[in-house]
């Protein structure tokens, strides 16, 4: 029988293939689930928030599946979403967040459902409602903003949340504290965020949604004169462009599945199309995790993968090949997004730290360095 004191947390995490579920006592993760979706359960959605219902009947199946009482919950947390840039922390979710993340302030994404799915168990609930490090955490040196165009500023949208918490462990594999540390840090699941941190913060990355290397459905920087003339030939709408670059992009585009696995099992079973497709994908990772090392002049601690595509070795030593000259390489696989959720709303709970006010923006980016 579990401690009747104990902060029990139910932890909500949307991401663009899977939603991962879990329900914490303290630091101890008691029960925890991972649905998985594939392209066709997906596509059946116009907009990302119309799979609100869907994902929310997941989470009451869940809850009743395990007999878990609402009312014996004392904090719901979510995973952020791309709602205005904002600082690190554990953020409180009220209305103004929920309508931001509602229209996709910053745009589109699975995790823009996570506070609205917190939202609605807390209010049964009658507990507080967190997210914690949200995508847009933005602490991006001044020369980082600048893209090209003025008109389209750099922004910091990236797996922040476990590009934080993996940080953390490497810096403790490595002996060092975090704030002295230079790492590149490489997040590979349906997204891919690729940063690079000094001291800790993220002083740099490549943009998840609409930058960086193309993964399993999104089609990354792709050629901008080229994406000019398909958005104004007339054959697509601006929502079908939308999609064509996140959704059904990258893997989806070239081989009709978002599954990496699956592709990586073609790949090694003979399928030419395949590996050739897969290893591009890898080898576009390896240039953005070499362009991260010049952001740190070459003084890089560790390159750490993290993500669901770093349980495979063929991903690792691919990687390795390319960019094992920039430092150690360290692995931790999946990450532990779950654990850094309900560790934020455990540092509040427990008085800590205290919940911020959303929003609550950056500084001004001139003393971001």
């Amino acid at each position: 029988m579990s401690d009747s004191t104990a902060q029990r947390i139910l932890v909500l995490n949307p991401g663009s293939t899977s939603t991962k579920l879990a329900l914490y006592e303290n630091d101890a993760c008691v029960v925890d689930e991972s649905i998985t979706h594939s392209r066709q359960e997906i596509a059946q959605f116009e907009s990302i928030i119309d799979q609100l219902e869907y994902r929310s009947a997941l989470v009451e199946k869940f809850l009743a599946d395990r007999s878990i009482d609402i009312l014996s919950l004392t904090a719901v947390v979510g995973r952020g979403g791309l709602m205005q840039s904002i600082v690190s922390g554990t953020y409180s979710v009220n209305e103004q967040m929920l309508r931001d993340l509602r229209v996709g302030l910053q745009g589109q994404h699975a995790s823009n459902l996570a506070a609205h799915m917190a939202n609605q168990v807390a209010e049964k609930a009658g507990v507080p409602c967190f997210v914690v490090d949200p995508v847009v955490v933005d602490e991006l040196q001044p020369l980082a903003r600048l893209s090209g165009l003025p008109e389209i500023p750099r922004k910091s949208i990236v797996h922040a949340l476990n590009v934080k918490a993996t940080a953390r462990v490497a810096a403790q594999r490595l002996g060092k504290p975090l704030s002295e540390t230079n790492l590149v840090v490489c997040h590979m699941g349906g997204g891919t965020s690729v940063c690079a941190l000094r001291g800790g913060r993220m002083v740099d990355v490549s943009n998840a949604l609409s930058a960086g290397p193309f993964t399993p459905e999104r089609a990354g920087a792709v050629p901008t004169l080229e994406l000019v003339d398909i958005c104004f030939s007339g054959e697509h709408t601006r929502a079908q462009v939308r999609k064509m670059l996140v959704g059904r992009g990258g893997l989806v585009a070239y081989l009709g599945t978002n599954d990496a696995l699956e592709v990586e099992t073609r790949a090694v079973g003979g399928d030419a199309r395949a590996k050739r497709v897969y290893d591009a994908m890898l080898y576009q990772i390896a240039k953005e995790i070499g362009a991260m090392g010049a952001v740190l002049k070459g003084a890089v601690d560790a390159v750490v993968l993290t993500g669901g595509l770093a349980r495979a070795d063929y991903v690792v030593d691919m990687l390795r090949e390319h960019a094992g000259h920039l430092g150690e390489f360290i692995v931790v696989p999946g990450g532990d997004e779950m654990r850094a959720l309900a560790e934020g709303a455990l540092r509040v709970l427990r008085g800590d730290e205290e919940a911020l006010e959303y929003p609550h923006p950056v500084d001004d980016a001139d003393d971001l360095v």
